[in-house]
């Protein structure tokens, strides 16, 4: 009997705009980072908001992606409320930042900082 091991799916999907950025990021990024973490600290009004910080250590319990740019890992404690999502970055004339599309999402602030599950 052969075990085959599949490849487990990504808890977030980056769209190219996304990898973009996490690129441009790392090129300037201080020095004895090793990539760009996705976390979801308690905070805002409905409770748990996003945060994209960069990384100087891998946690053992964190996910990683390999983007083009370098390393994208999502927070180990987060990634029950991030799967399934979608990470876009989003410029228009007046704001720039990363979107999420959350499926697990239940609800969100008036002005969108911060969500519920």
């Amino acid at each position: 009997m052969t075990t085959t091991i599949r490849q487990r799916p990504a808890a977030v999907l980056l769209t190219p705009a996304a990898e973009a950025r996490i690129a441009a990021l790392m090129a300037k990024a201080p020095e004895g980072a090793i990539g760009v973490k996705l976390s979801t600290p308690r905070r805002g009004c409905s409770g748990l908001a996003y945060s994209v910080d960069y990384v100087t250590e891998a946690n053992a319990f964190d996910e990683r992606i390999e983007t083009p740019g370098g390393g994208f890992y999502i927070d180990g404690a987060s990634v029950l409320y991030l799967v399934g999502s979608t990470m876009d970055w989003v410029e228009d004339d007046f704001t720039a930042g990363f979107v999420f599309n959350n499926p697990n999402a239940k609800g969100s602030c008036g002005c969108g900082e911060s969500f519920t599950v």
